[in-house]
């Protein structure tokens, strides 16, 4: 009897053993799955360029920033006419930059050749938005009509702080498509950068009465007016510029009543030479 229980212990402590180093192996296995990227090895098994650059936005709207880059690249490797994922991958980058700009410790200020120096170093976000200019451009060169791909050349221009250009885009992309409320209010945008208030103001306008709810357009109406505000307020009114030069005309042609003579200068007093020697 003591044998047939003894043998029972022992197969069962045997059963309990195998299942363990079953469940272990199961585990073990999980733990290996979760330390490998799933993210970094998918990227290379898409093979169609608009779905990586879905992931790539996706992984930049979670701020898995270095990832969303992976894809990025992926998809431009796939198709490098891709102009959307440059114009994403400069936003990633940017944000990489500013993160490293605000964990650095204060330089000293550079010297005028040192920071010429540093002017012409392009930023990894500049390359990927001036990658993104071009394949904007080769877009329009096949669609003038294209009113997305005109908004988002003038974006990249913007992003490159070249002014002029991205308004010669943006007021492209409005004319194409006057009731977008964010052309117009892009065009906003880039109208108070260049100073031109008024200007800003009407855009900015029309994309609030497109859309009332657009928080965006309406705080940059807010800074157009206050732009606004400051030129009208550092320049002389018309009215003033006329008063001015009425003021000066007067002044310039007053005349004397007619009755009245200019007083005669005060003689001039001669001083008697002494008398001759006489010899």
């Amino acid at each position: 009897m003591r044998s047939f229980a003894l043998v029972l212990i022992v197969a069962s402590l045997f059963a309990c053993g195998s299942c363990k180093s079953w469940f272990s192996k199961g585990t073990d296995t999980g733990a290996e799955t979760a330390n490998t990227n799933p993210g970094e090895s998918s990227f290379a098994s898409i093979t169609d360029a608009n779905e990586a650059l879905a992931e790539g936005k996706r992984l930049l709207d979670e701020n898995d920033t270095q990832n969303a880059i992976a894809a990025l690249e992926r998809a431009i490797e796939l198709n490098p006419d891709l102009a959307e994922a440059y114009f994403k991958m400069g936003i990633a980058y940017s944000l990489i930059e500013m993160q490293q700009k605000q964990s650095a410790d204060v330089e000293e200020t550079p010297t005028p050749e040192e920071g010429k120096k540093r002017k012409e170093i392009r930023t990894e976000s500049e390359k990927a938005f001036e990658k993104a200019v071009e394949a904007y451009k080769k877009i329009i060169d096949n669609n003038a009509n294209d009113d997305v791909a005109f908004y988002n050349l003038g974006r990249s221009y913007n992003k490159l702080n070249e002014d002029q250009d991205a308004e010669k885009a943006l007021r492209q992309a409005v004319k194409l498509k006057p009731d977008d409320t964010e052309y117009q209010t892009e065009l906003g945008s880039i109208l108070i950068k260049l100073a031109k208030y008024s200007e800003a103001v009407a855009a900015l306008n029309k994309a609030l009465e497109i859309d009332p709810d657009n928080s965006e357009a309406q705080e940059l109406l807010d800074d157009a007016k206050a732009g606004k505000k400051r030129v009208d307020y550092a320049q002389p009114k018309k009215d003033d510029k006329n008063a001015n030069k009425q003021d000066a005309n007067a002044n310039a042609n007053v005349e004397l009543p007619a009755n009245s003579q200019i007083p005669p200068p005060p003689p001039i007093k001669q001083t008697p030479k002494p008398p001759a020697n006489r010899q």
